[in-house]
């Protein structure tokens, strides 16, 4: 044994006298010639390892072998062709099923076994593929896709929701693999799913005896949805009512005037004509040459001075005087012919001009005291869909104020807190009653939701009923788009296929 700063070197030798041929399994004595083998070992204290092992080369004493010589092998430490021994390949192997090349090769190298990104993938891809065991068949299956090039290429991905681990990923998302899958392995007893149709086809015919369930959390996502399209639709109603103006001793403020001022008023003018001729936000764009968002702008804004509030102040010589200016402000003095008197004994060498614009910019300045900022479509939507005992004071207030002001939006948060209760509390006979209820009185997406559901009332019922779902399935959903990320997203399916199903 020796030790240096580079690694460990080992020498050692095999003290048989027979050695057994790989071709025909029979003993021989006869050496044809001895050489040395240089084989990487796992790290001794950091450092690498390297074994230099002699061994001889045998022959062949069956005549009918093809075989005329063989090296021979130690078991447990040596491979035909191989440079590692067996204890470092599985080390290899490890690291490269929990982190993949890059990752992995930087990580062996300080570990004190450097290797290539290339060869820790070549040794994942070269392991086999775990079977789906008949004697054990999955009670409960879960289903659900993943993004292989999120936009283009999707793949379906198989989840044992007992045990949590992921059996099998299948190419595409239509009917045909899964049934195919299904056709070829023990059948599940249950089925769990989102609510696309193409696994309720796939399971359907693959698996015709399973019970498919639908999952309660995309049932509660399709319904979040649905009252997002609600609230978007009375948007109007989430505006809060102004707050009485306070006595003030300021002077109304004055409309604003400059050359923007001017451009602001006919722009604004000008689109709220041409939607009122029927033009599309699109039309409009393409007719004045600007982008949708400032057409839609424009077409939002009630009066043209909501355009005018925002903008960006430059330097200026009065920055140094504002302080002074605002106090003299608020003691009540507005004329700007004193107050450029007052900035100019203290030093101001500006035009009288700068100190008017300032004065009339700061009597424009909203009251931001009586106008309340309206809650915002997303805020209602999780007050509405949030239980209400996890709702703050104030947010429930507001929400209470908005139920009252809308009645559909009462109705839907009616029908949403009915909803819960029954998926919380598996209560699915109540299913028809609360579709029945939601057709007839709810908001249009609301409706449609329930209307949807019909399309697929047997699993759902069985969703809201027994306690099984897809958070295993989602979880290795999840682990996939991790181990993507790893591997930069340039993986083939086989190798991703390998590393979803074998690492732990």
């Amino acid at each position: 044994m020796v030790g240096g700063e580079s690694g460990v070197l080992l020498a050692a030798g095999v003290r048989g006298q027979r050695a057994e041929c790989p071709g025909c399994t029979a003993s021989s004595t006869r050496v044809h010639s001895r050489y040395r083998r240089r084989i990487a070992d796992a790290p001794t204290a950091g450092r690498s390892t390297q074994i230099w092992l002699r061994v001889r080369r045998f022959f062949c004493e069956n005549t009918a072998c093809e075989k005329k010589t063989f090296v021979e092998q130690v078991a447990g430490l040596t491979r035909r062709w191989a440079r590692c021994t067996d204890s470092l390949r599985r080390m290899l192997t490890a690291v490269g099923l929990a982190l993949a090349g890059r990752a992995g090769a930087r990580l062996t190298a300080v570990l004190g076994m450097p290797v290539s990104r290339h060869s820790l993938l070549r040794l994942v891809r070269g392991l086999p593929d775990p079977p789906v065991s008949p004697v054990s068949p999955v009670t409960v299956l879960g289903v659900d896709d993943y993004a292989v090039k999120r936009g283009h290429h999707y793949g379906t991905v198989l989840v044992d929701c007992q045990t949590g681990k992921a059996i099998d990923l299948l190419l595409g998302r239509d009917a045909d693999p899964l049934a195919e899958w299904l056709q070829a392995h023990p059948k599940p007893v249950v089925i769990c799913r989102d609510r696309a149709t193409a696994y309720a086809e796939g399971a359907a015919t693959g698996a015709p005896e399973a019970q498919q369930v639908a999952d309660r959390f995309h049932l509660w996502q399709n319904l979040a949805t649905a009252v997002e399209r609600t609230v978007i639709g009375h948007k109007r109603c989430l505006e809060e009512p102004a707050v009485p103006a306070a006595e003030t001793s300021r002077s109304p403020a004055t409309e604003p005037t400059g050359a923007m001022a001017d451009r602001r008023k006919a722009n604004h003018a000008l689109v709220h004509d041409l939607v009122a001729q029927g033009a599309s936000f699109r039309q409009i764009a393409e007719h004045l040459g600007w982008s949708q968002r400032t057409v839609a702008r424009y077409a939002h804004a009630k009066a043209w001075q909501e355009l005018m509030v925002g903008q960006k102040p430059r330097p200026s010589l009065l920055d140094p005087f504002i302080p002074y200016l605002r106090e003299r402000i608020d003691q009540g003095c507005l004329r700007a012919t004193r107050l450029h008197r007052e900035v100019t004994t203290q030093g101001f060498t500006g035009g009288y001009g700068i100190v008017r614009a300032f004065v009339e910019q700061h009597r424009m300045k909203p009251d931001l005291e009586r106008v309340r900022r309206p809650a915002s479509v997303r805020e209602v939507t999780g007050w509405i869909c949030r239980h209400p005992d996890n709702l703050v004071e104030h947010d429930s207030q507001r929400l209470q104020a908005i139920l009252e002001r809308c009645p559909e939006l009462n109705t839907a948060a009616e029908l949403v807190r009915s909803f819960a209760d029954m998926l919380t509390h598996l209560h699915g006979h109540r299913l028809g009653t609360w579709i029945a209820s939601a057709q007839a009185s709810a908001p249009s997406p609301i409706a449609r939701f329930a209307t949807s559901l019909t399309n697929d009332l047997a699993a759902v019922t069985a969703g809201l009923s027994q306690p099984h779902n897809s958070g295993p399935v989602e979880g290795n959903v999840n682990r996939i788009k991790m181990i993507k990320r790893q591997m930069y997203g340039r993986a083939r399916f086989d190798l991703l296929r390998k590393r979803v199903l074998l690492a732990r």
